[in-house]
């Protein structure tokens, strides 16, 4: 995935494809280590809220995470560290997330 705004340019990509192509990019900053979680759930473009809850309980937990979302469905991409406890944490709110 490519992301680009007036200050920087993202890239996300998965390590095999990173070690592709680091050479062309020696002075990237890198974050590493991370795990996608995906929402299977079909979301409505009139479904408001879904992601600002699934981050306002992430958050209460002390998880930090980024938001990805696709044309039906979000994602968050969460350290490996804290994985175990997000898919915990989350798990707690399935009934009411679904």
């Amino acid at each position: 995935m490519l992301l680009r705004d007036d200050h920087e340019v993202t890239l996300l990509l998965d390590e095999t494809d990173w070690r592709t192509m680091r050479h062309a990019a020696r002075d990237a900053r890198i974050e590493s280590d991370f795990r996608l979680l995906t929402f299977d759930i079909e979301l409505d473009w009139k479904t408001i809220g879904f992601l600002a809850r699934v981050t306002e309980i992430l958050a209460g937990a002390g998880i930090s995470c980024g938001a990805l979302s696709a044309f039906s469905r979000d994602h968050l991409l969460v350290k490996q560290d804290d994985l175990g406890n997000a898919l915990r944490v989350l798990g707690n709110y399935v009934a009411e997330l679904c």
